[in-house]
């Protein structure tokens, strides 16, 4: 009897995505392991252990898998996801908790996009969001794709390509999620730099086939500007974002550029102190896509409206798009949703709630929706688990509940110490600060040491 297949998470990390997809591709062409190893003059164990995550391929290795099934050089252009796998001696990268954070961070995005401190300093610019809405907004519908080049041209965008990049786009999205922007922000630069510039440089088969490209692009620009936000370079976030919402025009995908609007543009706005601004966007997404709308999609734009307004104090109003958001959501059925937008859960929306609550001076009602985010989180998102613990944390101290305060911000403090965040490290120097007025007490004091060596760079 065969041995079942070992089952892979092209998720887990850089080489996991490689194995899986050399297993795709083989299978693809329908060969065995052993037979794939005896086109190439190499081992089917090695084969086995590449395709396992258990070994690096080299690069002659990707070459004669290329040629052997036909990719197209597929392959070789997934070595550079490897490099630094390879440099540490095929042993994944990790961090010291809170220790290099920002030397790490500096020296990624200065090896992919320039001087780190040029970057960081580039200004967030409020007043540029309200021309990019009503630009959006008054976009000319219909697709502006580029003319279909010659069948079977070797430069043209296929099925192959497409899949290939989704799949990387969905590798890179899990690994920010467990990680943060400093562990994966240089990686995601340089597939953008390479290999989704080429593929935007080419010519798609379809039109079908460009309009999922340049979906896709502004997939990667948006995960490019949320992984900005975490590095806290507010004014680059602000550029991939509306790069990504030009690129959702080009695809002519009205509903995706909604959600850029409203949930990521919006949401940078706010977090930049800027809620006029916010609530403006946000509320012109949720004008510009009534024609198509989704229940989800409608959620996730009213809750982001509910959030402008409860950073204005206006509870009323902010409670009536809080209202929308859960009735939207109760209509929703997931098989009905654009992928993109399946991960916007009951969970999801109590977190939006939870933040309402806490910009309206309502601790208790933020506990009672943190409460129910924290229990439906998945243990693979830390940063958002570190996020709504600490700002759990804020809310028991602003209660006065000094030891639930203490205890809670310590577990906040060990989820922050495993990402590289910088909106980690803020959200526990806000808990300090929540603090700062009992701070002659000794459970204050003593997570005030916890904290400085935990996690260093967030000590006050």
């Amino acid at each position: 009897m065969g041995q079942t297949p070992r089952r892979l998470q092209p998720s887990l990390s850089e080489r996991h995505f490689f194995g899986a997809e050399l297993r795709r591709l083989r299978e693809r062409a329908n060969l065995s392991q052993a037979r794939l190893g005896a086109m190439i003059r190499f081992s089917a164990d090695l084969v086995r252990r590449v395709e396992t995550a258990d070994r690096l391929p080299s690069r002659e290795f990707a070459g004669a898998c290329d040629k052997a099934l036909a990719t197209g050089g597929a392959l070789m252009r997934l070595l550079p996801l490897l490099d630094k796998n390879r440099a540490s001696g095929g042993k994944p990268a990790t961090l010291r908790a809170g220790a290099g954070f920002s030397s790490v961070l500096s020296d990624r995005l200065t090896a992919t996009s320039g001087l780190a401190e040029m970057i960081v300093g580039v200004p967030f610019q409020p007043g540029a969001l309200d021309r990019a809405a009503l630009d959006w907004l008054n976009a000319a519908t219909g697709p502006r794709l580029s003319r279909a080049g010659r069948p079977g041209s070797p430069d043209q965008v296929d099925e192959e390509d497409l899949h290939s990049a989704e799949t990387a786009l969905a590798m890179y999205r899990q690994l920010d999620h467990a990680h943060g922007a400093g562990r994966v922000h240089a990686d995601v630069q340089r597939y953008v730099e390479g290999e989704l510039n080429r593929l935007l440089a080419n010519t798609p088969v379809s039109e079908t086939a460009g309009r999922r490209l340049y979906r896709l692009a502004a997939g990667f620009f948006e995960l490019c500007g949320y992984q900005a936000v975490d590095s806290g370079a507010h004014g680059l976030a602000q550029r991939r974002y509306l790069r990504a919402l030009r690129l959702t025009e080009a695809a002519n995908d009205r509903l995706y550029g909604s959600y850029l609007l409203a949930v990521n543009i919006g949401h940078l706005a706010l977090h930049c102190g800027h809620p006029e601004p916010a609530h403006r966007v946000a509320m012109t997404a949720v004008r510009g896509s009534e024609a198509q709308v989704t229940p989800t999609v409608a959620a996730a734009l009213h809750a982001v409206v509910a959030r402008t307004h409860a950073r204005l104090g206006r509870e009323g109003d902010c409670l009536t798009h809080l209202d929308i958001a859960e009735r939207q959501l109760a209509l929703s059925k997931v098989e009905d949703e654009p992928v993109w937008i399946r991960y916007f859960n009951a969970a999801y929306l109590a977190d939006e709630m939870a933040h309402c609550f806490h910009d309206l001076g309502q601790p208790r009602q933020t506990q009672r929706h943190l409460g129910d985010a924290l229990t439906a989180l998945s243990p693979a998102h830390v940063r958002r688990l570190a996020i709504d613990t600490a700002l759990m944390a804020s809310s028991w101290a602003v209660s006065g509940r000094i030891d639930e305060a203490c205890a809670t911000a310590r577990q906040a403090v060990d989820y922050a110490a495993q990402t590289t965040s910088h909106r980690c490290l803020q959200r526990i120097v806000e808990v300090q600060v929540d603090l700062e007025p009992y701070r002659c007490e000794p459970e204050v004091r003593e997570f005030g040491e916890y904290v400085r060596h935990r996690l260093p760079l967030a000590a006050l």
